[in-house]
């Protein structure tokens, strides 16, 4: 589980008894849809302006906090997420796409390019995922991409339209190829929260994220008109904590620059991987 989209996509890789699960079921995630996928549903999809999950172009969120990445002692972590002016068509619909850049002591560990749609009822749609991996700044592989539509994939709803407690635990995300994933579960609404840095946010929203059958779980904080505020471990060896600490709005040459690392991304992600290749490529817009 990870926090692209202060978001995104950080998201949950459920272990090998996970996907031994989802395959004796017919290969159907143990958690649902709220509403099926259906792109004629999208009339206006790059318009991200949902309450707990309004992805602006050129909007940066920086996530702080700290967590033990493999088992190898606590490391302080920074999470970069930035809504480009860029869209891909994913699976019919045409998306926005967001790069996300986890740091462990200063130190690239990630960097994800993730696509995101909004349907005309509110509902934001996680759509895919290209996380390339580092080890001692190097280059290792993206072997936890994902493409709605391909390879039995499935998009979710990162951010349901009109997020109650007592709604049913839903699908976040789903590719049976790569042992990918994400549940959610509105949990609490309401909350006032605040984070280390002593910011308080009212009418917080508190997601239970998981992927089942792994009791690991993360408990994500949205506030309206933000985003993703804050992030808590629940029986989480990775024991990842963090809290918003600054959102910026990019001017051009900030937006420009964030626009050639989603191009960068993309050109390794043609060569190397083949449910990318079924893509259009990333245009203006």
């Amino acid at each position: 589980m990870g926090v692209a989209a202060v978001a995104a996509p950080a998201s949950a890789s459920p272990s090998g008894a996970a996907t031994a699960a989802v395959t004796q079921n017919n290969n159907n995630p143990p958690c649902e849809s709220i509403t099926p996928f259906d792109k004629r549903d999208f009339t206006n999809p790059t318009k991200i302006d949902n309450k707990f999950l309004p992805f602006v172009p050129g909007t940066q969120f920086v996530l702080e906090g700290s967590a033990n990445p493999g088992g190898g002692g606590p490391a302080t972590r920074q999470i970069v997420t930035t809504v480009t002016d860029l869209t891909k068509v994913v699976n019919g619909v045409k998306t926005r796409a967001l790069v996300d850049i986890d740091l462990n002591d200063g130190e690239v560990a990630e960097a994800e390019l993730f696509f995101q749609a909004q349907d005309y009822d509110g509902r934001v749609w996680n759509m895919g995922e290209y996380p390339e991996v580092f080890e001692n700044g190097k280059f290792v592989g993206a072997p936890s991409t994902w493409i709605a539509g391909v390879k039995g994939s499935e998009p979710g709803q990162h951010m349901l339209a009109n997020p109650k407690v007592g709604i049913r635990t839903y699908l976040q995300g789903f590719a049976p190829s790569v042992d990918f994933l994400d549940c959610g579960k509105v949990i609490k609404i309401g909350q006032h929260v605040c984070t280390p840095d002593k910011k308080c946010f009212d009418d917080v929203l508190v997601i239970k994220e998981t992927s089942p059958p792994d009791t690991a779980a993360q408990l994500k904080y949205y506030a309206p008109g933000v985003g993703n505020i804050k992030v808590e471990p629940v029986n989480d060896p990775e024991g990842e904590t963090l809290h918003l600490v600054k959102v910026t709005k990019l001017g051009p040459g900030g937006l420009s620059n964030i626009r050639d690392k989603a191009f960068q991304l993309e050109k390794r992600a043609y060569k190397i991987n083949a449910a990318y290749q079924k893509t259009p490529p990333l245009q203006r817009g």
